[in-house]
């Protein structure tokens, strides 16, 4: 019988790349690690490591038996929310991750919500770029999150992770009020990105999914940006746009209510909040429950909002 602790790191190696990260990713030694990875190849029978200079990757086998991995946690997880239903209340810790203009827009009143009708759950919330949260799931450091992406930049579907729709919010371009971006002054043909090529640009630090998006959308209407800033919070964003500092892009949520000195410039691209869990998880009751919460928040957040809309 294979190991389900074992075939756990197998499949973390997968996503990871290499010993050293899944032993951080556990907290263990990367000898224990090997030791570990060891131990399952012989319950397997069969070699599901190879050796290419000093890193380790998976044989065919290996590979396969990842997917097999895939379906075993899944169902673990299923049958743990099969117990939970049975169950009477909820109690227990519920890890929440969100990106920052989530946790100041649509998480606050679903923590009230649950609080009130579900007292004896624990919630823990952790601020995350969405370029974590797959991992943090796959590690069971979360058990939910808000995480989303651009069109400009979709989402790559994760073996561990289900999800369902939350939100599609309006893209801008957030440029100073007295000029400095997104004119139209070069023949961007009604485009503000183009209107911007000359700008300085406000993104994300490098590795975040807003960086991404930033350098992604430029590239595709023919320049890359003039990075003078880097910032994470869009409310920081905003008063630097508003000191004449760049430009930057920005969804619905992150200008909720923009500084004077900033006008909003809206594009074609579209951003998508999604509710994301470990896949077998989603018919546990403290799951579903925080689902029905961050729905009826996102609901109560947009009404009278134009620009955005629940899915």
């Amino acid at each position: 019988m294979l190991d389900v602790r074992r075939l756990r790191l197998l499949r973390d190696l997968a996503h990871l790349g290499t010993i050293a990260a899944v032993a951080r990713a556990h907290a263990y030694t990367p000898s224990a690690v090997s030791q570990q990875l060891a131990a399952l190849q012989r319950e397997a029978g069969v070699p599901l490591l190879e050796h290419t200079g000093r890193r380790v990757g998976l044989t065919s086998a290996g590979a396969a038996l990842v997917a097999h991995a895939e379906a075993v946690l899944a169902a673990l997880e299923a049958a743990d929310a099969s117990l939970a239903a049975a169950r009477a209340g909820l109690s227990g810790t519920v890890r929440i991750g969100a990106f920052p203009s989530a946790v100041r827009t649509l998480l606050p009143p679903a923590l009230v919500a649950l609080g009130r009708e579900h007292p004896a759950l624990d919630l823990m919330v952790t601020e995350l770029d969405p370029v974590a949260m797959p991992a943090a799931l796959r590690d069971q450091r979360l058990d939910v999150a808000l995480t989303h992406d651009y069109d400009v930049v979709p989402g790559q579907p994760e073996d561990a992770v289900d999800s369902v729709p939350l939100l599609e919010e309006t893209v801008f371009l957030a440029v100073p009020a007295d000029g400095g971006g997104g004119e139209d002054e070069g023949g961007g043909e009604g485009d503000p990105i183009r209107g911007a090529r000359d700008a300085a640009w406000i993104v994300g630090s490098p590795g975040t999914l807003c960086h991404t998006v930033a350098v992604r959308a430029c590239r595709a209407a023919g320049f890359t940006p003039r990075v003078r800033h880097h910032a994470d919070d869009f409310t920081a964003v905003l008063a630097l746009v508003a000191a004449g500092q760049g430009v930057a892009i920005v969804p619905r949520l992150g200008a909720a209510q923009p500084p004077s000195g900033v006008r909003l410039l809206p594009l074609p691209a579209r951003r998508r909040t999604r509710i994301a869990y470990r896949r077998g998880s989603g018919t546990h009751p403290a799951v579903a429950a925080c689902v029905a919460a961050l729905r009826a928040s996102t609901e109560a957040y947009l009404r009278g909002r134009p620009g955005a809309r629940p899915h």
